[in-house]
């Protein structure tokens, strides 16, 4: 499995946005929504090997984490609006106390911070922490379930790289210039499937 954990540090949690403007309007989550995409979507397909965590910091209610599972997802499409819905969706869900509400198939809301996100991963793989100055992913081995850890168009805040730098993480970039977020994962997705020699089952 690769789990990528993304966080929004001023992504709405209340679900009090229009779905035109989700980058003035909603917290910068076109770029939550881009890394979505990028995580999930082949070409006439879609991954079933990954699972993306999306730690929600702004608005009114922080904070929210939005998982999306990709061995159960549906309603999942190339387009920015449709899946910034399904995260709205999931936003204006009732949250059970201690657990996480399913708003569509595959779709999950809670109400765990990044470091409750990073605790429940850490049984699960190797945190990689995508960060300009980490080794070269061309040489680098990736472990066999690796858990990306990456800020949205801001650094981790120097709480959360402390909370992550608790789990021994390995450091990686993903070329000489800085990337978006979703750029960052489409480049870790392609060296994995290179790494792995694996096509994705239909």
């Amino acid at each position: 499995m690769r789990y990528f954990v993304i966080t929004g540090h001023k992504a709405y949690t209340d679900g009090n946005f229009k779905l035109d403007d989700i980058a003035g309007g909603a917290g910068r989550l076109d770029i939550l929504v881009r890394c979505v995409t990028a995580a999930f979507c082949l070409s006439h397909n879609l991954r079933k090997d990954a699972e993306v965590y999306l730690v929600l910091e702004g608005g009114e209610d922080p904070p929210k984490t939005v998982r999306f599972d990709g061995q159960r997802v549906r309603y999942l499409n190339p387009d920015e609006r449709s899946t910034a819905s399904l995260i709205r969706n999931a936003l204006l869900k009732k949250i059970p106390p201690g657990g996480e509400a399913n708003s569509s198939p595959g779709v999950y809301v809670s109400r765990r911070s990044f470091a409750d996100v990073l605790t429940e991963l850490a049984p699960k793989g190797s945190f990689v922490y995508l960060k300009e100055d980490g080794t070269d992913c061309r040489q680098f081995t990736f472990p066999e379930n690796p858990i990306f850890v990456l800020g949205d168009n801001h650094d981790l805040t120097a709480e959360e790289e402390g909370l992550l730098l608790t789990h021994d993480p390995a450091r990686i970039n993903v070329g000489p210039l800085s990337l978006h977020a979703d750029q960052c994962l489409i480049l870790v997705q392609n060296e994995l499937d290179r790494q792995q020699a694996v096509v994705p089952r239909e």
